[in-house]
């Protein structure tokens, strides 16, 4: 039988505001009754991705005409944390007999901590559907750059610093998956701006931001069919190689899906939906922010509403809850 935790959680007080009483008053709910519902083991991200809760954000910028922008909702997904390594790729090609990239054996780019390059979005979605994955949509890929603000020009921030990204060449290679940390995603993404571009799902259409859905936009049918080469797909995130004018999050690159031209710049990193138990993850872990209030377990009850709100930072329970634990706790320092 599945429990709703909705039907246990308090109905607002008349006045809209919570209170220590309505709170402490849930806090009764045994873990017996909660562990019917959720497991702790629930709220463990799968590895190496990070959750992107549903939410809006501004899709797009006004940097080019490509770009218009848009408001978008997404459902909750996972996304890598870090771009697909050689050592993954190495993993994924013994295990299946898939050819090489190009580029495999170029000393400045084949460590096994580098990003793979020199990839076909085939290859990257081959290799995505090994793990049980496939590659983002443009949307997704977008939102997870721009963070929980939903508009940041990079994904750290509204201004260029190369101390936080590879790209212009000012490295001269590619490097680790997990470099520049102090350039990652609000959502804890790494690499996102430089290092090698990402295939995505979506075809390239330099209209379509008019014409896009709101909700969960999957691209158009088919793509620009580019100098009369083919249609083409969307790349995003610019690269060691690539200049700074291609580092924003809206930027849109593109190329022919068979094609690893300019391929020592090209990568990918993967994506999946989010469950239905990474939402009661999040519920688990609001729940347990109560019993530890009621046990005035300040320090507990913070770690667990902060792991909610990181599920989902738009409830407004979740942060009163946060605002109240955090009173309590300055009480406890005066």
């Amino acid at each position: 039988m599945t429990t709703n935790l909705h039907t246990h959680i308090h109905q607002p007080p008349s006045n809209g505001e919570m209170t220590m009483k309505n709170l402490l008053l849930l806090s009764t709910i045994t873990f017996a009754s909660l562990l019917m519902a959720v497991s702790p083991a629930m709220s463990q991200d799968p590895e190496n991705m990070v959750l992107v809760p549903r939410g809006e954000f501004i899709m797009g910028s006004q940097e080019h005409q490509d770009e218009h922008p848009h408001n978008v909702v997404v459902d909750a997904y996972y996304i890598d944390k870090y771009e697909v390594s050689n050592k993954e790729y190495k993993d994924f090609m013994k295990a299946t007999g898939h050819p090489a990239p190009a580029y495999w054996d170029d000393p400045r780019l084949s460590k096994p901590e580098q990003p793979v390059v020199g990839v076909n979005w085939y290859d990257g979605s081959a290799f995505c559907e090994w793990k049980g994955k496939r590659l983002p949509t443009e949307a997704e890929w977008e939102r997870a750059a721009k963070g929980p603000d939903g508009n940041g020009h990079y994904p750290w921030g509204h201004t260029l610093d190369d101390t936080k990204a590879n790209y212009g060449q000012n490295v001269g290679m590619t490097t680790a998956v997990d470099s520049y940390p102090s350039g990652v995603s609000g959502y804890g993404a790494y690499n996102m701006a430089g290092n090698v571009f990402e295939w995505v799902s979506d075809w390239y259409d330099p209209t379509y931001f008019n014409v896009s859905p709101a909700l969960n936009p999957q691209g158009p049918a088919t793509g620009l069919n580019f100098a009369n080469q083919g249609p083409v797909k969307v790349l995003k995130g610019g690269s060691w190689l690539a200049p700074a004018s291609s580092l924003h999050s809206s930027h849109r690159f593109w190329n022919q899906p068979e094609n690893n031209s300019y391929g020592v710049g090209l990568g990918y990193r993967c994506a999946n939906p989010a469950s239905s138990l990474s939402i009661q993850a999040t519920q688990y872990d609001f729940m347990h922010a109560l019993i530890s209030m009621g046990d005035e377990k300040w320090a507990e009850a913070l770690k667990s509403i902060e792991r909610a709100l990181k599920g989902d930072p738009a409830i407004a329970e979740y942060m009163d809850t946060k605002a109240l634990i955090m009173n309590e706790t300055n009480k406890g320092k005066k």
